[in-house]
C-alpha cells in the first residue's frame, strides 16, 4: 500500500453492551467531521492486552472495567491526521467487557484528543452513524458469537 508508515501497532478495544446499546466515545474534529469510537487504544510497553485495555478504561471512560473474553482480532490500515494522509496498520483486538454496576457514562480523568462524550449508542444506529471504523459497525450491529474470530483486513 501506498503511504505506509513502517511498523504494526497493538491496539485493545471494550466492546461493552447493555440493554441494545453500545458504549462509545463520541469524537469532534476540527473540520467538522464527528465519530462514534470503542473505548482503548494501544497497550504500553509491558502490558499485557487487557492490562492496556483496562487502563485505557480507566483513563478514557472512568471505569474499571472486567474484561470478559476475546470476541474479534481484526487487521486494520487507520488513515492519519497528515498531509498527504499516511496509513499505520493497526492489529485491532477486540474484547467483551463488563462495566462496574452503577455506572454512569462519562469522560475519564484522561479522555482522548477529539473525545467530547461517552454515551450509550443503540446497536440498531451503528450503521447509520459515523461508527469508525465502519467495517465493525456491521460487525457489532449482529449477535455476538461464541468463538473468537479473526476478521482479517476491515475498512
Amino acid at each position: 500500500m501506498k503511504n505506509l508508515v513502517p511498523g504494526v501497532r497493538n491496539a485493545v478495544r471494550a466492546v461493552i453492551l447493555e440493554g441494545g446499546r453500545l458504549l462509545v466515545q463520541h469524537k469532534f474534529y476540527a473540520d467538522g467531521r464527528e465519530r462514534f469510537v470503542l473505548p482503548g487504544g494501544a497497550p504500553e510497553g509491558g502490558e499485557t492486552l487487557e492490562q492496556g485495555l483496562k487502563r485505557e478504561c480507566r483513563e478514557e471512560i472512568g471505569a474499571d472495567i472486567t474484561v470478559l473474553r476475546l470476541l474479534h482480532v481484526a487487521d486494520f490500515l487507520k488513515p492519519r491526521e497528515t498531509d498527504p494522509v499516511t496509513y499505520r496498520q493497526q492489529v485491532e483486538f477486540l474484547f467483551l467487557c463488563q462495566l462496574p454496576e452503577g455506572y454512569v457514562a462519562g469522560n475519564g480523568p484522561h479522555p482522548d484528543k477529539h473525545q467530547q462524550a461517552v454515551l450509550w449508542l443503540p446497536v440498531a444506529e451503528l450503521c447509520h452513524k459515523n461508527f469508525f471504523p465502519g467495517g465493525l459497525s456491521r460487525l457489532l450491529s449482529k449477535p455476538i458469537q461464541a468463538e473468537p474470530v479473526y476478521l482479517g483486513l476491515i475498512e
